[in-house]
């Protein structure tokens, strides 16, 4: 597999001559942090699955629609809130044509959908729309979008545990599961907290490796979090990204 770090929650994987990219965005759309990273260049016959997890600035952009412009082999998975974002007015403004609705395919949580050999399953995620896990020629990436367990100082003592109960729900569901690639967040903006989501996967989940996002450009957080000591034994999982369009290569 090869894995693009595009920026913020956004990668392309491409594995098995297909490209899965996970909530894309321009870099531009969120003004308090702005990201340079670039959707890679791939061969135009190859067929490009594109996923967004929820309607968020941050991991949804209507501007994916043009895509099927240059890639006639494009399929869209979109989590249900975001096809409100999507009437006919609103495709009209993106200049594509309307039969680009029979390439989307809108998915909640706890769903199940074969499409082109590709197995996407849903989680319901504890922010907004899913989390996806994906079985693509025998490989299982999982992508988090916004589940994570967030945990914020001041909030109501009931949404914090609203919020542990879920994330542990939705995580204990793929502790029988052996994964591949996993994309799992880690926030600095939860300062004390933000090791609270990341750790309880590493610690319930078989993955073969672990891609920490949402850092928000605070690249730094993901080597503090793998030189903890208590991660001596997972290190060798966690991959770092540093920059925006980094490549990583697994073989």
């Amino acid at each position: 597999m090869k894995v693009t770090y595009i920026h913020h929650s956004a990668f392309c994987v491409e594995t098995a001559g297909k490209a899965l990219v996970f909530d894309y965005y321009r870099g531009d759309r969120v003004p308090d942090c702005v990201y340079q990273g670039k959707m890679p260049e791939l061969p135009e016959e190859m067929p490009v699955y594109v996923f967004s997890s929820h309607s968020h600035q941050d991991h949804f952009d209507p501007e994916v629609l043009k895509w099927s412009r240059d890639y006639p082999n494009i399929r869209y998975i979109f989590s249900k809130d975001i096809k409100k974002k999507l009437g006919n007015s609103a495709l009209r403004r993106l200049g594509v044509e309307e039969t680009i609705k029979d390439r989307i395919t809108y998915v909640k949580p706890g769903e199940q959908h074969e499409i082109d050999g590709i197995t996407v399953e849903t989680l319901l995620s504890t922010d907004a729309g899913v989390a996806f896990l994906v079985t693509v020629s025998g490989k299982v990436i999982y992508h988090a979008g916004d589940l994570n367990w967030w945990r914020w100082e001041g909030e109501p003592e009931e949404f914090n545990e609203y919020q542990e109960k879920t994330y542990k729900e939705q995580i204990d569901l793929l502790s029988e599961r052996k994964i591949d690639l996993a994309f799992v967040v880690l926030d600095p903006r939860q300062e004390k907290d933000r090791y609270l989501g990341i750790d309880y996967y590493l610690e319930h989940v078989q993955a073969e490796y672990i891609v920490p996002m949402h850092m928000w450009k605070e690249y730094g957080v993901i080597q503090e979090y793998s030189s903890l000591p208590r991660n001596a034994a997972v290190r060798n999982k966690i991959l770092v990204v540093e920059r925006e369009n980094q490549e990583i290569i697994l073989r």
